[in-house]
């Protein structure tokens, strides 16, 4: 399940995904030809990202490295890569225009930022419904506005360029989750893991008609000025 369109995002070159979580993202680069970096600070993440590139590059392809480092003093050169993702990371760290700068610093000239965060309203139909949704430990600490977000990407130094919403079928999921565990969110679990698994053409039309409205996930893509 992917947020980032990588039609706009681009492929090949060098890739690093900041905050990486279970990979799928940087899985999704490297079989579109980048040479990807995948980072997170949870050991069990990295393990879990490392194995998987060591099975996907054991006939060769681009390089997958999976490291664990902090997002706010990332160990690579300046301007070492030339797309850097962002994916559902934000919205946890509480020096935010710092993990921004850090982005920016490793990104070549010319090169692409994708983020994504929650998107506001759906968000706040989320903390409203539950003080447990967002009150654990490495949970959602802020909910942007779009043009929170924007003005981030600005002061960081880039150009931002398009935007989208993606995941419209995710946010009533999440209202019931927030509401109580029932055989309606469980059926609407089974529902989701259905679409993902075979990604039946009719659902993902319904989700592309949705996303504008309903969408889970804002998506920003901002270039670092040459």
């Amino acid at each position: 399940m992917l947020t980032v369109d990588f039609r706009r995002f681009g492929r090949g070159g060098r890739v690093l995904d900041l905050g990486c979580g279970d990979g799928r993202h940087a899985y999704a680069a490297w079989r579109l030809g980048s040479d990807v970096v995948a980072v997170d600070v949870a050991d069990a993440e990295v393990k879990h990202v490392r194995d998987k590139f060591d099975e996907l590059t054991r006939d060769g392809g681009p390089y997958g490295l999976a490291v664990r480092a902090n997002g706010l003093a990332l160990p690579f050169p300046d301007g070492g890569f030339d797309r850097v993702i962002a994916a559902e990371v934000l919205e946890h760290v509480h020096a935010d225009r710092a993990m921004l700068a850090e982005a920016v610093r490793v990104l070549a000239p010319g090169g692409v930022l994708a983020v994504t965060v929650p998107r506001w309203w759906p968000e706040r139909i989320c903390w409203a419904l539950s003080e447990e949704y967002h009150q654990v430990e490495g949970g959602h600490i802020r909910i942007y506005r779009r043009r929170e977000l924007l003005a981030r990407l600005r002061e960081a130094g880039l150009e931002p360029f398009a935007g989208h919403h993606a995941h419209a079928l995710h946010s009533p999921y999440w209202w019931l989750k927030c509401l109580g565990e029932n055989r309606i969110t469980e059926a609407y679990h089974r529902f989701l893991v259905w679409d993902i698994m075979k990604g039946p053409r009719w659902v993902k039309l319904l989700e592309r008609v949705l996303n504008p409205v309903l969408g889970k996930s804002l998506v920003l893509y901002a270039r670092k000025p040459r």
